[in-house]
């Protein structure tokens, strides 16, 4: 299992991205893997194979009507159960007393 996080930009596409990002999520959510969408991407757990694949189908509609896209990848691979999406915020938590 790994956790990736990612984010896509189109260049030239103005200020706005909001529609490319729902756009994204909504191949994210069908693909029924455990993510999280945050201010500056989102962050996928899943397989290798699985997780890269939700990336490049998110990569390629973004693509489909920009000329020029931006994608930031960012694997977090580690030996370990399911679920670290989850347990990693749920640690920090703990430490803070929270």
């Amino acid at each position: 299992m790994i956790v990736g996080e990612f984010s896509i930009t189109p260049i030239g596409a103005g200020e706005s991205v909001s529609t490319y990002v729902a756009r994204c999520e909504r191949i994210v959510r069908a693909s029924g893997l455990p993510h999280k969408l945050t201010p500056m991407g989102t962050v996928i757990e899943g397989e290798w194979d699985e997780v890269l694949t939700v990336i490049r189908a998110c990569h390629m509609a973004v693509r489909a009507d920009n000329r020029r896209v931006s994608t930031l990848i960012r694997i977090d691979d580690r030996e370990g159960p399911a679920g670290r999406l989850e347990a990693k915020i749920r640690s920090v938590e703990e430490k803070l007393g929270g």
